[in-house]
């Protein structure tokens, strides 16, 4: 049987096989979903950046609770991909098998929970934000569409991880793609109203709900919701190892779920950790005037494709150090944690070189706004010089979840958001008269610091016995 044959059949762990021709079957998939998504948040904020300051500020005084919100599927999604590819490791696949039936079973609670709850608090959280009058009434509808759908937004992350850690990477990107083309088909006729087009010449009216910032947000709700439905079907349908049957146990399995609890409990806090550090420095920023915050949330899209090479080597990381370990092979974890250290960091370095350069241009896509295109760029290219430190931690991050080490990522993010970027920011903003530039100088500080901490940690090896 051929090398390609046997990765096609998910064999992660064949030493026959070159390991970097492994982590590159796995990363590259993940690498262009990551672009995927980036581009649904792209097409949004460039359509709405259409509307004018105040509907891209409508959507950014959210955007640190959805982000918030989704570290907490997140964590869950690591508590269950590692444990079902650790199991897949050691080939007891009946019992990967449970951890899936049990992440379903999680996911409808979870989502269903975080949905009631968003939808309660929905409408006083901008004025919480610090929002302008003229924000705030959009900012609660984006919210209310964004969290109606929670339960098959949770399921597209879960179940992606869960894919994903099995080794099927394909299936993700699949119904990634089809979510974009969804997405930007609904921005297109829900966020603008009834008008003329003249595409070659030519001359038609294009129907148009005319719903504006809700328009972007019910768009990806709908998306979100086909894409979740679709990953939820393919743990029945695709054949990859953990793939499983409605027979079989559903009832919930207070064991399991707390081995998924210790491995999710601390991603969990590392996500709330950054995002509460996110939300206090969006009321920060908030308070320099809507140029500003609008500047602020745009320059942090745009910074977002740069995490996208890393973020496919930190998954294919996750997986395949947890395959090894579960096969109790130390040697062949270290080999992968460094390989894939080593890759991703290399292409966040070319990322912030090209971050650097085309960062006006990027800025461009979003907005027409002349001061908006100028302070972004000016805060994009502050966050450039910490590209590689951000790699960094992302790859080791990835290493250690798939360790079972979720404490350290935990303790390093408390560090780099609470001690360093947050005190800064607010030094920064409030006593030098540096405004946006003040609070992302202290942003490049926390990544840095966060960067040299995640490296010491790798190289001290302690994270291969993590497990116990």
């Amino acid at each position: 049987m051929s090398s390609r044959q046997r990765i096609s059949q998910f064999n992660l762990l064949d030493k026959n096989v070159s390991p970097k021709r492994i982590i590159w079957y796995l990363a590259w998939p993940t690498i262009i979903e990551q672009i995927l998504q980036s581009m649904v948040q792209y097409v949004d904020s460039a359509m709405v950046g259409a509307l004018g300051a105040a509907a891209t500020a409508a959507v950014a005084v959210n955007t640190s609770t959805i982000w918030l919100l989704n570290g907490l599927m997140n964590a869950a999604a690591v508590g269950f991909s590692v444990l079902v590819a650790r199991e897949i490791g050691a080939g007891n696949l009946a019992h990967a098998r449970d951890v899936v039936r049990q992440s379903i079973l999680s996911t409808v609670i979870m989502g269903l929970t975080l949905s009631v709850a968003m939808q309660l608090i929905a409408g006083a959280l901008p004025y919480w934000m610090g929002a302008a009058v003229d924000v705030a009434p959009n900012a609660v509808t984006y919210m209310r569409y964004i969290s109606a759908v929670f339960p098959f937004t949770m399921g597209m992350i879960v179940f992606s991880a869960i894919l994903r850690s099995s080794g099927d990477t394909r299936t993700p990107l699949l119904f990634n793609l089809l979510t974009n083309i969804l997405n930007i088909i609904g921005n297109f006729l829900l966020i603008f109203p009834t008008r003329r087009l003249h595409p070659g010449g030519g001359s038609f009216i294009m129907w148009g709900a005319g719903m504006g910032v809700g328009g972007a947000a019910l768009s990806s709700a709908i998306a979100t919701s086909f894409s979740g439905i679709c990953l939820f079907i393919a743990l029945f349908v695709k054949d990859h190892p953990a793939r499983i049957s409605w027979k079989g146990d559903w009832k919930f399995d207070s064991g399991l779920l707390k081995t998924v609890a210790r491995l999710g409990t601390p991603v969990a806090l590392e996500r709330a950790t950054l995002s509460f550090g996110q939300i206090a420095l969006t009321k920060l920023v908030a308070g320099l005037g809507t140029v500003s915050l609008a500047s602020h949330h745009l320059a942090n899209t745009a910074e977002s494709i740069t995490y996208l090479p890393p973020s496919g080597f930190s998954t294919a990381a996750t997986t395949l150090v947890a395959q090894s370990l579960g096969n109790r092979d130390k040697e062949l974890a270290k080999r992968y944690g460094k390989l894939c250290t080593v890759y991703g960091t290399a292409l966040m370095t070319a990322m912030g070189i090209l971050l650097y350069v085309f960062a006006p241009s990027l800025m461009r896509v979003f907005t027409k706004d002349t001061a908006v295109i100028e302070l972004g760029a000016k805060v994009l290219r502050i966050e450039a010089f910490a590209e590689p430190f951000f790699g960094l931690s992302m790859l080791v991050f990835g290493v250690l979840r798939g360790a079972g080490d979720t404490k350290g990522p935990f303790l390093i993010s408390i560090l780099g958001m609470w001690i360093v970027r947050l005190p800064l920011a607010w030094i920064l903003v409030s006593f030098t008269g540096l405004g946006l530039a003040g609070a992302w100088i202290a942003m490049m500080s926390d990544l840095v610091v966060r960067g040299i901490c995640c490296l010491w940690r790798f190289r001290s090896g302690r994270w291969l016995n993590a497990w116990g």
